[in-house]
């Protein structure tokens, strides 16, 4: 007996659409067809929605260990569900900061039972914690090495590129990079702005991203080492990327994407303030064209809450960072709606792509044998972004107000609804990814 068929869907991958029946037994898809004569415990009518395979954020800050009261693994991952992710890769700049392998497996630990997305954890990056980062690489719930070149928030930090060059002969997972100049923030502090947050794109200005960048894809292509580039934020980066691709795969967030200075700092203030900074429409503009063009492999949110207590301090005395895995589906399901990019980009954005690069088994396409995760979502539900629709503990997005149209209205993991029209339909059932 078939546990799950859903019907009348149209199925999206990388390439196409179709519309197919999936049949789901012990939480994998058994067949995918025609199943109209095929007897189930349950049916979805799937009428009228796509249905993606399940939704990677490969950005997020969930706060825990440390700083649960902005956020933790469980009500981050009840954010990311809410928005149609079904896996979070979370990072290690937590307090303490995950650099040991006894520090990774406690957060695994904390993790289980807890969370309703599936998740791995980033390791995080010291300039001599290269023995710890060979004991944890080849764990289950490892997605990847995380290095902060320029300081952010916490306090992980490889600044010198020797060091970073060190990295990358000795280990063999995948190394996410934070890039920004950490000299060059130093030397530019003398262009902080008190109470003045539009100031932060004039300290952290285009030049400290691009001379981090360039070092890096020096260093990748000396070494021949695959490295994956967050939230690129610059003209001047994509331009350099456009030559450059060979080791280098690369992330660009919602927000740049939407929004811009100066009218992004003059609404929100420092709720617009995060590293690297939101930058003048020249650069948004390029940025989505590259979008357009396919240069990117990968949408992260780069979800980074903060209470709103903390962020209404002073800048640069408020924190750094937005909330954003509720919203990155909805917000690229928007750009669909425009015509910028297509429902099958979407896709390669969000599982094709974060497959091949982080290597991770049985999730990421709709295949026989594969895991039952999958976001359900209708093209034509128009809905505005709202504060009181926040999962996230911090209790605010910086997209308020903003019209969207196409929507996700399902998240089912291993065959089971976990979000379902507007609803938490499940206890935490998230699951470690395991690698290749």
């Amino acid at each position: 007996m078939i546990d799950v068929i859903i019907e009348n869907g149209l199925l999206v991958t990388h390439e196409k659409v179709i519309k197919n029946d999936v049949a789901i037994k012990n939480g994998k898809i058994f067949k995918i067809g025609n199943l109209k004569n095929t007897k189930a415990k349950e049916r979805i009518d799937a009428k009228n929605l796509h249905i993606l395979p399940g939704v990677f954020d490969t950005q997020v800050h969930f706060r825990e260990p440390g700083k649960t009261k902005k956020e933790d693994l469980k009500t981050g991952s009840l954010a990311a569900v809410a928005g149609g992710v079904t896996t979070v890769f979370d990072m290690p700049n937590n307090k303490p900061s995950i650099t040991t392998k006894k520090l990774f497996k406690d957060k695994l630990k904390r993790a289980k039972n807890r969370m309703y997305s599936n998740y791995a954890f980033y390791f995080g990056a010291e300039k001599n914690n290269i023995k710890e980062i060979n004991k944890v690489e080849k764990l289950d719930g490892c997605c990847g090495i995380k290095v902060f070149v320029g300081s952010s928030t916490g306090t992980l930090l490889v600044s010198n590129y020797d060091d970073i060059g060190r990295i990358m002969k000795n280990t063999r997972k995948i190394i996410a990079f934070h890039s920004e100049d950490e000299d060059e923030l130093n030397r530019r502090k003398k262009y902080i702005k008190t109470n003045d947050p539009s100031s932060h794109p004039t300290w952290r200005n285009v030049d400290t991203a691009m001379i981090s960048t360039r070092k890096l894809i020096n260093l990748a292509n000396k070494n021949k080492r695959r490295i994956h580039i967050l939230h690129i934020s610059t003209g001047d980066e994509i331009n350099l990327l456009k030559r450059q691709k060979k080791y280098v795969t690369c992330e660009v967030t919602p927000q740049h994407l939407t929004l811009s200075s100066p009218s992004c700092y003059n609404n929100l203030g420092t709720l617009a303030q995060m590293n690297p900074p939101i930058r003048s429409g020249k650069h948004k503009t390029i940025l989505r064209n590259a979008f357009k063009k396919g240069l990117f492999e990968v949408v992260g949110s780069d979800h980074a809450p903060h209470l709103l207590s903390e962020k209404k301090l002073k800048y640069p005395n408020s924190p750094a960072g937005m909330p954003g895995v509720q919203t990155l589906l909805p917000i690229l399901l928007n750009e669909v709606s425009k015509k910028l990019i297509s429902i099958t980009d979407v896709v390669r954005l969000t599982s094709y792509n974060p497959k091949k690069i982080f290597k991770f088994k049985n999730k990421g396409l709709i295949k026989k044998g594969y895991d039952a995760d999958f976001t359900f979502v209708d093209l034509n539900k128009k809905q505005k972004i709202s504060n009181k629709m926040v999962k996230s503990r911090c209790g605010w997005t910086p997209f308020h107000g903003m019209n969207i149209q196409g929507w996700p209205v399902g998240t089912m993991i291993m065959g089971r609804k976990v979000f379902w029209k507007d609803k938490l339909v499940s206890r935490p059932i998230g699951q470690p990814l395991k690698f290749n």
